[in-house]
Formats: structure tokens, sequence, C-alpha cells
């Protein structure tokens, strides 16, 4: 009996396997590429005590454990063993991420995972194969759109490491990196992809903000110059959201008797309005559209296609929502705010 019991279990595992061989290789693929940047991490204390690292480079080892402290103390996130260790990359990327979108239609390719559920992108710890998987999206008619990514979050499955290439970003891009990420381990609903990133952009600009006030005060020269970039990052958001919406109505009047290349000539004429006005907007450091616009009059470079605009949608559509109810609702309160959050909404 169970011989047979045992047989039957090889049996629909070696199904499974056939059925799920895409999902099982790439699980496989991601799990060796965490491992591997696992296995090579060095504890903060040892780098902290090598005196082969810089000064500088330690002050930000240093300066990522205060922002973490300030995180769980002052904001309410979950403490968590992440950021207690540090990767060097050598200067090398080392994950790629994906996002596809209707041509026509502001509509996301989606991917399942499971546990996790539905993605609106799709990471890669090698190139070649983030590579392939593009190239068959774009194979079946997808706009497509393929980065490198500087941090992502384990949701608390492993404890996430410092990487040297954050160690780059100024102190308040720093702050909101950390910050975005731990919210990812301390409320994460599965399903619910835009809702996750928006919230987690939220928190991680909010708390940068509060922390540059608290460590540098409101007065001081990299706490005003941070307000100055967070204040241009909000007219580019509304200027992009704008943008989408404009698209959004445009694909809306698109017909089955519309020909293709009515289509794209039409879609071709907005989305290059939307990065040339980008120039009407104050002096900043915009994100991305102002360098593609220089890029494009040089032939070096083609105009974002909706892969952008729905990735960007992922991240910042619902920033007005919430800092809506947490002032109105919550008079500002952020603990209570976020227990609210977090008692509200079932996370994994």
């Amino acid at each position: 009996m169970w011989k047979k019991i045992i047989a039957g279990l090889l049996v629909v595992c070696f199904v499974v396997a056939i059925w799920q061989r895409e999902l099982i290789s790439y699980g496989w693929m991601q799990a060796k590429g965490q491992l591997r940047i696992l296995w090579n991490t060095q504890p903060v204390e040892e780098v902290l005590a090598d005196p082969a690292y810089p000064d500088s480079l330690k002050r930000k080892i240093e300066l990522i454990q205060e922002i973490k402290r300030f995180a769980v103390d002052s904001i309410g996130l979950n403490p968590s063993g992440s950021y207690t260790t540090y990767y060097e990359q050598h200067g090398q990327p080392i994950l790629w991420v994906i996002t596809a979108s209707e041509p026509y239609r502001l509509a996301a390719y989606q991917w399942s995972f499971p546990i996790l559920g539905l993605f609106s992108y799709k990471g890669f710890f090698e190139k070649p194969r983030a590579d392939r998987e593009e190239a068959a999206l774009k194979n079946a008619g997808l706009d497509t759109r393929i980065g490198e990514v500087s941090a992502w979050s384990t949701l608390g499955f492993f404890k996430d490491p410092i990487l040297s290439s954050m160690l780059d970003r100024p102190v308040g891009r720093l702050a909101e990196l950390i910050i975005h990420e731990l919210t990812h381990g301390t409320l994460f609903i599965k399903n619910s992809l835009e809702y996750n990133e928006n919230l987690a952009d939220f928190v991680g600009e909010y708390g940068a903000l509060r922390f540059m006030a608290q460590k540098y005060g409101t007065d001081s020269e990299i706490y005003r110059s941070y307000l100055a970039e967070r204040e241009y990052d909000e007219r580019y958001d509304e200027h992009i959201l704008r943008g989408t919406r404009k698209l959004d109505s445009l694909y809306r009047t698109f017909g089955k008797q519309t020909p293709v290349s009515e289509k794209q000539r039409l879609k071709t004429v907005m989305i290059t309005q939307i990065v040339e006005t980008v120039d009407t907007l104050t002096d900043g450091q915009p994100k991305l559209i102002q360098p593609l616009t220089k890029k494009r009059k040089t032939g070096k470079l083609k105009l974002p296609n909706n892969a952008y605009f729905v990735g960007y949608l992922t991240y910042r559509k619902q920033q007005n929502q919430f800092r809506t109810e947490f002032e109105e609702r919550f008079n500002g309160d952020f603990k209570r705010y976020f227990s609210y959050l977090k008692e509200t909404y079932p996370s994994l």
C-alpha cells in the first residue's frame, strides 16, 4: 500500500513539475540569486571594524542603522533583522525588473506567484533570462520596460542586506529607500501590488522628512534641499499622472476599425507632448523624462511607452489618497494611522 502511495505522489510531483516547469525554473533561479547574495554578505559589525573600508562607507552604514531605529521607534514599523549585513556589488547590478503593458490600453501585464499573488513586474537575477522574457513579451505585442533595481524586500523571509549601491544615495533618498522597504516587511497585502507600492512610497517619503527634520533640523541646508526635491517630485508626479489620464482618454477613443498605424501615430504624438512639456515645470531633478527628452533629440533613446506609465501608476497613483486619509481622519498622528492600516488590511 505504501509503495502505491509513494508511487502516486511521485507521479503527481512529476506532472506538476512538467505543468509548472517555467515557474519552478524561475523560482530556482531566484532562489540561487538570493542565496548567492546572502552567502556573500558580511555582518555590519565586521565592516565597521575593518580598516580596509573607508570611513565614508562606514558613516553611511551607521546612518542606515539610525534610520532603521527611527522607523521602528518613531514611525511604528515592525522590527526586523534586515540591514544588519552588507553586500559588496563591486559596481555591478544584481537584479533586473520587467514591466509590460498592452500597447493601446493602460493595462499592466501581470504575473502570478504562489503565496505572494499577482505582480505587475517580474524580477530576474540573471540578465540574459530577463532579456529573453522581455523579447517574448515584445513578440506578443506588448510594450515593455526593463530596468536595474537598487533594492528589494523579501517581506521578512530573509534578512535583507545593505547593498553597496545604496550608499551612493544622498541622505534623504537613502532614508526613503530604507523606510520604503521596511514598510513592505510590516504590511504587504496579497494581490494588491499598487496599494502596497503606493503605501510604501508614501511612508518612505513621510518618514524620510521626519527623520531629516529630527536629525538635522528644518532650517538645515540638507533638510531644505531634500524638501525642495520632494516638492519638485510632487509636481512631476502630477504632470505624469495627468499624462496617463490623457493617454487613457485617447486609448478609449480607439475602435475596432481604427488602423494600428493611426493608433501608433496618435499615441506617439501624445507621449511626445507629455515628455516635452516637462520643461514647463520649475527647476529640479526629475526622475526620468527630462533626461529622455534630451537623449531623444540626439536620437540615442526612444520615447517611453505604456510600460513606463503603468509602472508609474503602480507606485504613485494613490499618494493623495494616503495623505488625505492621514491628515483628515487621523489628524497627522502617523502611529495611529499605521496601526489602523495594519488592523484593517490582512498582511502576508
